[in-house]
């Protein structure tokens, strides 16, 4: 197999079949899909469950840990070797219907973005899966059919993954899984592409104060303030926050007190962690988890003092630069070489459900097609608002990109090619 004539076949068949592919993710986006609502994640489901079976795979439905939610979907392609390859796509978006409809946020196309919910994140990195999957069950059969595929498709990623997480290990995990490949969107300009090879780890902590109430104009130096108590606290663990070492705390929620007329006795925070070195973030955990018990607000009548629980409520550990990670950058950046595409690494602050797998399997993300906003469904007339989006323009290339990569991975080129 020529690699040259072999990219110059793909470009052709991705731009002939463009259409084709942006139709069916246009009937993805259709479909409300948000996380805490399961049939619309299960309708998502059997329709990526009907596609992949025109190129032979079959459907497993395996129902996530969280009762409410929907099924995972696993696909998978039997090959004529022990080679195996994983894809992940996840099938939850974080628009609830009524939100959709309030912004009117559906698919819309202008130029050459497409608005719509998911369209990026991530609809659109399964269409481009099969994009890769259906030109080469077309144009390579032979080396599509010696790969065992596997495609897992995440029905609660936007909010619960762990599990899934297992079930990648699960059935990924062994000697012969060449890489498992992730369709978060990837950022495009011009001809440079990134790729991501870490992710920042977090650790999600509640907050909690308790203080003595009182009534605020007659008994006011007998209360021992838990809001105020709550503000030095969370004062104290943003603080923690060190660029330099791309340690971030976010303050997220905060509640406490009833009325104004009343020394609150109780306040609630929540917020969250991340950073990308495990050191790091082992440090930073410690290091938040030590403001427990740290109060410094008391009654100014008999020193009634506040309390200070500090709770370690999730943390997903960060995905860490490492061998084997970087191997398949280098596939992907040579194979980007010969197509004239500059192809950088990315060390990305979000997390992916790789975050949950990397260490047991040969993990490569953001290979997904690029856009931009991910997360939003508001828009404004001046523009400082904009929905989330894909652009048309990124499909053909970056699907090119990663099926000459996989080819690449799986040995298909002769050396003198």
């Amino acid at each position: 197999m020529n690699r040259t004539t072999f990219a110059s076949i793909l470009q052709e068949h991705f731009t002939l079949n463009l259409p084709d592919y942006l139709a069916t993710l246009r009937q993805m986006v259709d479909i409300n899909s948000f996380t805490a609502y399961a049939a619309g994640v299960n309708e998502l489901g059997r329709m990526t469950a009907t596609l992949f079976a025109q190129l032979g795979f079959e459907a497993e439905f395996v129902q996530s840990a969280i009762p409410h939610y929907g099924k995972h979907l696993v696909l998978t392609r039997n090959g004529r070797t022990q080679q195996t390859i994983g894809l992940v796509s996840h099938l939850d978006t974080v628009f609830p219907a009524e939100e959709e409809a309030r912004n009117n946020f559906s698919w819309r196309e202008e130029g050459e973005r497409i608005y719509g919910p998911g369209t990026v994140d991530i609809k659109g990195g399964t269409v481009l899966i099969y994009m890769m999957l259906d030109a080469l069950c077309t144009h390579a059969p032979e080396q599509f059919e010696a790969v065992n595929w596997v495609i897992l498709v995440d029905a609660s990623e936007e909010a619960e993954a762990e599990d899934f997480g297992r079930l990648c290990i699960d059935r990924l995990e062994g000697p012969n899984t060449l890489a498992c490949l992730i369709f978060e969107g990837g950022s495009k300009v011009e001809d440079t592409y990134q790729v991501v090879v870490a992710r920042k780890g977090m650790a999600i902590f509640q907050v909690k104060t308790e203080g003595r109430a009182s009534h605020a104009g007659s008994f006011h130096p007998n209360g021992a303030n838990a809001v105020v108590q709550m503000a030095h606290t969370i004062l104290k663990l943003a603080a923690i926050t060190d660029y330099s070492r791309d340690v971030t705390v976010n303050v997220g929620t905060m509640r406490g007190g009833v009325v104004t007329n009343r020394v609150p006795h109780e306040a609630e925070s929540w917020l969250e962690m991340r950073t990308f070195k495990p050191e790091v973030f082992a440090e930073t955990v410690e290091r938040i988890l030590g403001q427990n018990g740290e109060a410094d607000v008391v009654s100014s009548v008999d020193g009634y003092s506040c309390s200070v629980d500090v709770n370690l409520y999730r943390k997903t550990p960060p995905w860490a630069r490492n061998e084997a990670t970087d191997h398949l950058f280098e596939v992907w950046r040579e194979a980007g070489a010969e197509l004239g595409f500059t192809v950088l690494p990315e060390e990305r602050g979000g997390l992916s459900d790789g975050n949950h797998f990397w260490q047991r399997i040969p993990s490569l993300d953001g290979l997904g097609p690029s856009g931009g906003n991910a997360h939003c469904s508001e828009r404004s007339e001046d523009g400082s608002k904009d929905q989330e989006f894909v652009l048309v323009s990124s499909f053909v290339p970056k699907a090119t990109l990663n099926t000459m990569a996989v080819l690449q991975l799986i040995g298909a080129f002769d050396e003198s090619s």
